[in-house]
C-alpha cells in the first residue's frame, strides 16, 4: 500500500510541476511578444529584470545617434562673418607691383618763358622759368629779393638751389659745381644724368654759366661776365639739352646744345639740378 500511495504522490507532483511549467512556459511566451528578449529573461530570471544603468545610457545614446538628420530640429544659426584677405603672398604682391619707369629717351617741361626785366635780372629770371613748370610763378623782383640779387648778380648756384627748394617746397635740388676750367668726362656725364633725372620728373635745371658756347644750330652764344639760364628739355638720353635763355628772346628763347659743351659753359661756377 505504501509504494502504491508513494506512485501517487509522485505522479500528483509531476503533474503540478508539469502544470507549473506550462503556466511559466505561457508567461514566458507572453512576455517574448510583448517585451522582447529582456521580458523573456525577466521571467526566467527574475534578477535579471532591470537592466544595468551602463546598458540603459548606452542604449539612450544610440537612439539619439540613430535618428534621421532630417528629424532633427532646425537651430537657429547665424552666419559667421568672414573677413576677406589677401591671401597673395607676399612674392605675388611684389610681382604686381608697377616696375619704376625707364628713363625716356627725350622730355620737354613745360614752361613759361619770360625775358629778364633788367641786365643783371638773369638769376632771377632763370629761376622764374623753372618754378613756370610748377604754375604761376613769382615776379623777377620778388625772386630778386629772395636771392639776393643786386647790380652785382647773384652770387652762385647755391643761391638758386635754396630758393627752388623753397618755392616748391621740396628737397629735390642740390647743388652740383665744375670747380676745373674745363669738365671732366665723369662732370660731363654726371651733368647727363642730372638732366635726365631732374626734367623727367618736371623739374628744370638752373646753371651758372660763363664763357662762350656753340648752339646745336652753330650759333655762339657768349657771356663772358657770366649769365643763367634754365635747362628745360633734353633728347638723345640726354646726350643733347634744350636751353631757354632769359637773355635771347629769338626763337622763343630757346635753343639747343650738346650737354658736353654745356658742361664746359658751366666750368668754373655750378647749377641747380
Amino acid at each position: 500500500m505504501k509504494r502504491v500511495f508513494d506512485r501517487s504522490l509522485f505522479s500528483v507532483d509531476r503533474n503540478r510541476l508539469q502544470r507549473h511549467a506550462m503556466f511559466a512556459a505561457g508567461l514566458a511566451v507572453a512576455a517574448g511578444t510583448v517585451g522582447g528578449p529582456l521580458a523573456i529573461q525577466a521571467a526566467s530570471d527574475p534578477a535579471s529584470a532591470a537592466p544595468p544603468a551602463s546598458t540603459v545610457t548606452v542604449a539612450a545614446k544610440s537612439d539619439a545617434a540613430a535618428k534621421p538628420a532630417n528629424d532633427a530640429k532646425p537651430t537657429d544659426v547665424k552666419p559667421v562673418s568672414v573677413q576677406k584677405t589677401d591671401s597673395k603672398p607676399a612674392d605675388a604682391k611684389k610681382a604686381d607691383a608697377k616696375p619704376a619707369a625707364a628713363p625716356k629717351s627725350e622730355a620737354q617741361v613745360g614752361i613759361g618763358y619770360q625775358e629778364q626785366s633788367t641786365f643783371y635780372f638773369c638769376a632771377p629770371a632763370a629761376t622764374r622759368i623753372a618754378l613756370s613748370a610748377h604754375g604761376p610763378a613769382p615776379s623777377q623782383e620778388e625772386l630778386a629779393k629772395k636771392l639776393g640779387t643786386t647790380e652785382a648778380g647773384t652770387n652762385s648756384a647755391h643761391e638758386t638751389t635754396r630758393v627752388l627748394n623753397e618755392m616748391t617746397g621740396t628737397n629735390f635740388y642740390q647743388t652740383r659745381e665744375i670747380p676745373g676750367s674745363a669738365a671732366k668726362p665723369a662732370e660731363m656725364d654726371r651733368l647727363q644724368a642730372d638732366a635726365v633725372r631732374a626734367l623727367s620728373n618736371g623739374h628744370p635745371i638752373v646753371a651758372n654759366i660763363k664763357g662762350t658756347a656753340i648752339g646745336e644750330d652753330g650759333k655762339a652764344h657768349s657771356y663772358e661776365g657770366g649769365h643763367y639760364l634754365t635747362v628745360v628739355g633734353y633728347r638723345d638720353q640726354g646726350r643733347t639739352v634744350q636751353i631757354a635763355d632769359p637773355a635771347d628772346p629769338a626763337n622763343g628763347g630757346t635753343y639747343w646744345m650738346s650737354t658736353i659743351s654745356l658742361a664746359n659753359w658751366i666750368a668754373e661756377r655750378g647749377y641747380s639740378g
